[in-house]
């Protein structure tokens, strides 16, 4: 015999009951989701829903000075990297669509071989990738 999934859809009312005793003090989010039979993550989400941002976890995060600097770098890093890969793309669309415009004009085709153009692509973006120093 099958089990059929049951899943269980809870209202508005219940939901805002069950943040209120939490904003109340009565219970704590785990106890509240035992309460009420749901996961833990399902508390959060009401609580997001019902915009309670006070009644979720603050997140500190603790790093060195040095991981800081690191993670600037690496993302300023990205950054240039993904720029450089936009402008290649663009390049590439432009270059495909010279292509076409001078293979209708002269009624010949031009491009035989779609690796050519993908290591065109990567020569490409290997020559606008600025330099990174460490």
């Amino acid at each position: 015999m099958v089990k059929q999934k049951v899943t269980k859809r809870y209202s508005e009312a219940i939901k805002r009951e069950a943040v209120a005793t939490i904003e109340r003090g009565l219970y704590t989010k785990s106890q509240a989701a035992k309460m009420y039979g749901v996961a833990a993550v399902t508390i959060h989400r009401w609580i997001r829903k019902l915009n309670k941002p006070q009644l979720l976890n603050k997140v500190i995060k603790v790093q060195m000075p040095e991981e800081i600097e690191v993670i600037k770098k690496l993302e300023e890093e990205k950054r240039i990297l993904e720029t450089a890969l936009a402008q290649a793309h663009l390049k590439i669309i432009a270059l495909e669509s010279t292509i076409k415009v001078l293979e209708t004009e002269s009624g010949t085709e031009l491009k035989k071989n779609t690796d050519i153009r993908l290591s065109n692509a990567v020569s490409d973006i290997q020559h606008l990738k600025p330099e990174v120093t460490a």
